[in-house]
């Protein structure tokens, strides 16, 4: 029932705008079929060419508002939609490992649980904990990229071990196969950035990759580096992308609408706050996929060492 109320509300303005915008142009046209079939008319108004004049400008202003207003009207509305279905991700992304924390905690009081199975639900509930850690992260960065209020403060970092150490934490979190993720980087390859920007942009880009692909999980990393700078892809053999989609995926609260995307939990924050990331470095972003179920693949683009990030410290 929400979804259908949601879009009445994003039809109703676009049609009284475009009603309003079509009356406009139907009387500014009528006017002027009125004028040329009244020649003599036309002659005396002739006179006061800058009565004549004054109206047409009017009538531009009037139908520049009415088109302004419209679209700012509907981009409102697709604003309050992604955010009430972010307030929907959150309440859930938070009830179901409190829940399940919850659960732990009450289970671990039973006397009859031998070692094993309390260090089960131990790790269990570590991961919960984990999972919301990430969570939060995920929201504190994007409401700082949002307001400008992230600095950046740069280092020599090796890419490798960013990598692995980003792969640790969400083998835990997924229970992954030793060989779901390949690393293909060189451990002599360093790069000059903000070592927890460069951590937080793989850890994201590694968790979609993982998040949207089905069993069994395969994803690879790989890097170079050159003159123009290190060039960072992640590629996975996931849900894919349709191409329609794509220019929309780094947008704050977007996800994109398929079934096989709200089956997985998402608030639609981690691209965006890759993206920020990325571009406050002075890289840039790619994103290919060949279509729906036929994987996905993030490149990462950032600039040479002497490039200072914006914002840096």
């Amino acid at each position: 029932m929400r979804t259908h109320r949601s879009h009445r509300s994003i039809s109703m303005p676009i049609i009284l705008g475009s009603v309003a915008v079509a009356l406009t142009i139907s009387l500014l046209v009528g006017w002027t079929l009125v004028l040329l079939q009244n020649i003599s008319f036309t002659r005396r108004a002739a006179e006061h060419t800058w009565l004549l004049i004054a109206g047409l400008v009017s009538f531009g202003v009037v139908l520049s508002v009415v088109v302004l207003f419209s679209v700012f009207l509907v981009r409102e509305i697709l604003e309050v939609r992604r955010q009430t279905t972010f307030i929907d991700s959150v309440t859930h992304e938070l009830k179901s490992p409190l829940a399940s924390i919850k659960l732990g905690l009450e289970t671990l009081a039973r006397p009859e649980l031998n070692e094993a199975q309390k260090k089960n639900f131990r790790e269990m509930m570590l991961g919960d904990v984990d999972r919301l850690t990430a969570f939060i992260d995920d929201i504190l960065e994007a409401s700082r990229l949002s307001h400008g209020r992230r600095s950046f403060t740069l280092s020599e970092v090796r890419l490798a071990e960013v990598v692995r150490r980003s792969i640790e934490g969400l083998a835990l979190r997924y229970k992954l196969l030793p060989d779901s993720v390949r690393v293909d980087i060189a451990d002599d390859l360093r790069v000059v950035t903000d070592a927890t920007a460069l951590e937080t942009v793989i850890k994201n880009l590694l968790d979609n990759s993982i998040k949207y692909s089905n069993e069994p999980i395969r994803v690879t990393v790989t890097a170079t580096h050159d003159v123009a700078g290190t060039t960072i892809e992640v590629h996975d053999s996931g849900i894919g992308i349709a191409a329609k989609h794509i220019k929309r995926l780094f947008e704050r609260f977007y996800r994109v609408p398929i079934e096989a995307v709200y089956a997985r939990s998402g608030t639609g924050l981690g691209l965006f706050v890759v993206s920020s990331l990325v571009r406050s470095l002075g890289g840039r972003m790619r994103v290919h996929s060949d279509g729906p179920e036929r994987g996905t693949s993030f490149c990462v683009e950032l600039p040479p060492a002497a490039m200072t990030p914006r914002g840096s410290t």
